[in-house]
């Protein structure tokens, strides 16, 4: 047997002892498997700023499928998520599949009119305050007049607070988790009347994982994605497969998850929409592969191949660079004649598990670029013709 194919077995012992005995109890089996199926590197790579620290790789990935307790989150001393004078603002949903708080950014310059929103999905053991400091979503908010929704999981949903992307049921229009974030991002719309020509989600790790989950299923809500360190629509469906999707395979085969979306899903791609995307990833990233930015540009291509008019094909162009003191990059843009670029794939040599350009108030950032938040709204400025709001 495989080392996957094992994996898979032991996963079923997991399966059944989570339904008949304490989590605490599983927790042995699952380290067991972990290491059967090589998923144990034998050393943390060192982190720049708060990217990952050093901590026990095994606790972390049972933390991550909320299983044993989370790695706590290291803070420096913080700044504030509330720039301005803007007004951060709790609010709730609920629907048949649950409910969800929230907390939305209004800039002080707001007075009503119709203004972009980003909705931003936080990552494991996060939460909006500590995803808003991070990112600075909210300093960009204030700077350039747009709306921030940022949705909370709960940890009686995930007891790491990881938006459950490896769930079928969480990776389907009208269902489950993307159900609820949907059902926030149309709420805030409605009662602040904002632009329904720009709306975004974005989102880190998990969260990024759930951001492309959301722009697949829901392409007539959110015009693009921001997706960093996170991983391609569907590339897992339960635990064991989930376990390779981060190490960069997917399911028992161990075949990369660079193959084309279609591949993984028995054509199910053929009826998604190529939404405009921009992908971050570190090549450093231990927690999720890097791979995984190139199988989410993979799948915009066969998505946009399966839907393209006659003559249209894409162009890429690759450019490096460096953010001054700070990490190199390759940045990879996928261009159509006559539209504005479509995808962007900015691969971050020597970055971890962070948000790039993040401030160290936050959780997973890494100061030292490039700007991701920036960027992804630059990005997001040129999928709309009305999006003069989102400008550098």
């Amino acid at each position: 047997m495989s080392q996957f194919g094992n994996l898979q077995a032991r996963m079923t012992e997991i399966t059944r002892r989570l339904t008949s005995e304490s989590a605490g109890k599983s927790t042995q089996v699952i380290r067991d498997a972990l290491a059967a199926a090589g998923l144990t590197p034998a050393a943390a790579l060192p982190r720049t700023g708060q990217a990952e620290a050093p901590h026990n790789f095994v606790a972390d990935m049972l933390a991550r499928f909320g299983i044993g307790a989370a790695a706590p989150a290291p803070h420096a001393d913080t700044v504030d998520a509330t720039p301005g004078g803007g007004k951060f603002v709790a609010g709730s949903y609920a629907n048949a599949a649950g409910s969800r708080r929230y907390k939305v950014y209004i800039p002080s310059g707001y007075d009503g009119r119709p203004v972009p929103l980003v909705v931003m999905l936080h990552g494991c053991t996060q939460d909006p305050d500590d995803f808003a400091r991070g990112t600075q979503m909210n300093a960009l908010a204030e700077e350039q007049g747009f709306l921030v929704v940022y949705p909370a999981q709960e940890s009686s949903a995930n007891s790491s607070k990881c938006w459950n992307w490896f769930k079928a049921m969480d990776q389907q229009r009208g269902q489950g988790e993307p159900s609820l974030i949907a059902g926030i991002t149309n709420e805030v719309i409605d009662q602040y009347g904002l632009d329904r020509k720009q709306v975004f989600v974005a989102g880190l790790s998990a969260g990024g994982a759930m951001a492309i989950i959301m722009g697949s299923t829901y392409p007539d809500l959110y015009q693009a994605v921001g997706v960093h360190s996170g991983l391609p629509y569907a590339s897992a469906s339960d635990l064991t497969s989930a376990l390779g999707a981060m190490r960069g395979t997917s399911g028992t085969s161990g075949t990369s998850v660079t193959s084309p979306s279609s591949a993984r899903r028995g054509g199910a791609s053929a009826k998604l929409e190529a939404i405009p995307v921009i992908v971050f990833h570190g090549d450093r990233d231990t927690t999720v592969s890097p791979s995984n930015g190139t199988g989410l540009i993979d799948d915009f291509v066969a998505r946009f191949e399966q839907t393209a008019a006659s003559g249209e094909k894409i162009s890429t162009v690759v450019e490096e660079g460096k953010t001054g003191t700070g990490h190199r990059y390759s940045r990879t843009s996928l261009h159509v004649d006559g539209r504005p670029v479509l995808a962007e794939h900015w691969l971050i040599h020597g970055a971890g598990h962070a948000w790039a350009g993040g401030n160290a108030s936050g959780s997973y950032t890494d100061a030292s670029g490039p700007d991701a938040s920036r960027e992804m709204l630059r990005f997001f400025s040129t999928q709309s013709a009305d999006s003069e709001s989102l400008q550098n």
